[in-house]
């Protein structure tokens, strides 16, 4: 898989200026990490979700959370369960009939309720299955749950001959209320740094979060517009997201306009407070998400140069756009992680943006 297969050659060479690389489930984890990207949730009872993923009908979705937590009832969940299931065998026999090649399936995360449900299901499911789930969301991530969450992953990992991942959330009151976030999250962090080799990003739950204030941003604001909620992610940012640390994915957009003013602003917060990553609860979101992660010419050119300038001992250099200077040690971490993202994303020509791709006809909406 790579993003923007759907465009043909020609759009491609008219917008970047270096292409978006391939990757699957098995790539190595720091190219996970940044191509789970857009991560479209449907909900488990959904019984065309494999029907549409083998058919590629949203061939923006190349990652996409399967939910049997809160996107269902709590009455639904054992019929979520056997739908899901039957499912997963219905994408096995299309593997093995040649309707669809394993490299070919998008990144498949199951949002389970509990570790107990998450070992179930890893059970019922079979090695043949399992071995198409990129990894399992927690939900909910705490204290209560952290050690036993961490605890399946592990076992699972031992019998399995490919990585699963886990994706903690964190949304839990504990972590939102001032008094107890910091020995919260201090926690949080030394439980997952046990697991690190298999926790692929740490997300954010911004919409429980909200909830317990009975606050809600509007089409035209961000979640930085809440002063509560952006306390608590510059906070979860402090913590998890330094150098050496983990990628933390931006909170959900919850309206469904497609290329909103609103949606886009937050990207670019998101991506200037150091997240990568965004559930979305729409395929037209996609697109928007996925173009704004595309690395510009400016910023490619300068992290080749800081990279350069670091290896060869330099200090400090005009950027390659004469406009700025660049830093070599304070901003090597920057450049390694723009030059990640650019092998996932590729990088724009020059004069080239996100709007490059969401107008006209390279944009192809579904």
């Amino acid at each position: 898989m790579k993003y923007f297969s759907y465009l043909s050659r020609t759009e491609l060479q008219e917008v970047f200026f270096s292409c978006p690389g391939l990757f699957n489930r098995n790539s190595e984890k720091e190219i996970l990490t940044y191509a789970v990207g857009a991560l479209l949730y449907m909900p488990a009872t959904r019984a065309k979700n494999m029907f549409d993923i083998i058919s590629r009908k949203y061939e923006e979705a190349l990652s996409i959370g399967l939910c049997l937590e809160d996107a269902i009832g709590d009455g639904e969940v054992i019929e979520a369960e056997r739908i899901l299931l039957s499912q997963f065998e219905q994408l096995t026999r299309a593997i093995v009939k040649g309707k669809i090649q394993q490299q070919d399936i998008p990144l498949l995360f199951i949002r389970v309720r509990s570790p107990e449900q998450m070992t179930s299901l890893a059970s019922r499911m079979g090695p043949s299955a399992l071995s198409l789930v990129t990894g399992f969301l927690f939900p909910k991530f705490s204290r209560e749950n952290g050690a036993a969450y961490l605890a399946a992953l592990e076992k699972m990992n031992v019998a399995s001959l490919f990585p699963i991942y886990g994706m903690p959330i964190l949304e839990t009151p504990d972590v939102m209320y001032k008094e107890t976030r910091l020995a919260a999250l201090l926690h949080l962090k030394q439980l997952l740094d046990s697991s690190k080799d298999f926790i692929l990003n740490v997300r954010i739950g911004a919409t429980d979060f909200s909830g317990l204030y009975g606050l809600r941003r509007s089409n035209e604001m961000t979640v930085y517009d809440i002063a509560v909620i952006r306390d608590c992610i510059a906070d979860i940012v402090n913590v998890f997201a330094r150098e050496g640390g983990y990628t933390v994915s931006g909170p959900v957009w919850e309206y469904f306009t497609r290329g909103s003013e609103g949606l886009i602003r937050e990207i670019m917060l998101d991506k200037a407070n150091g997240l990568i990553g965004k559930t979305v609860i729409h395929p037209s979101q996609l697109a928007p998400v996925q173009a704004c992660y595309v690395v510009s010419h400016e910023e490619y050119s300068d992290a080749r140069s800081i990279m350069d300038g670091y290896n060869s001992g330099c200090g400090v250099t005009k950027s390659p756009y004469e406009n700025k200077m660049n830093e070599m040690k304070p901003h090597i971490h920057w450049a390694k992680k723009v030059l990640l993202r650019s092998k996932v994303y590729g990088v724009f020509h020059e004069g080239k943006n996100y709007s490059s791709l969401l107008a006209g006809k390279v944009y192809v909406s579904h």
